[in-house]
């Protein structure tokens, strides 16, 4: 199991984002996704019906958030999450209840990955923000990408 999540963590490190407009760096937020529980790949159906849920937790925090795709760099991965600015232990705690490996966390425009439960993974700063992302017009449908 181990050698799975490495593999993961790895592959988070190369996370792009695609977003529709940029993202004020004023305050700090934090990225994350309910896609594919524990690295498991769900079909589209199960990751909307996860989605949705996630969505519905979100609001309750009554903080601004924005929709965004996470992606690898040549877009063969994609998965739906959310951009919500709330704080690093907050956005932990719902990386947690959505069964999630890791989540990402902007601070002054510097991204991390922190990973949720695995409290041997150290927090891995992965440089500006900006450089990982990518604006689009609209985001794609990803269901057929999963």
């Amino acid at each position: 199991m181990e050698n799975v999540i490495d593999t993961l963590w790895h592959k988070y490190q190369r996370t792009h984002f695609l977003l529709t407009q940029r993202l004020s760096h004023q305050y700090p937020f934090a990225i994350v996704t309910a896609h594919n529980p524990r690295g498991l790949l769900l079909n589209p159906s199960q990751n909307r019906l996860l989605d949705r849920q996630l969505q519905s937790k979100i609001q309750q925090y009554k903080s601004p958030y924005r929709s965004l795709i996470g992606a690898a760099p040549d877009l063969s991965h994609m998965e739906k999450s959310w951009a919500v600015f709330i704080n690093k232990e907050q956005a932990l705690e719902l990386g947690r209840e959505f069964n999630q490996h890791a989540i990402y966390y902007v601070n002054q425009g510097q991204l991390s990955l922190l990973a949720c439960v695995d409290s041997a993974m150290p927090e891995t700063e992965m440089g500006i923000f900006n450089h990982r992302l990518r604006l689009v017009s609209e985001l794609p449908e990803i269901g057929a990408y999963i």
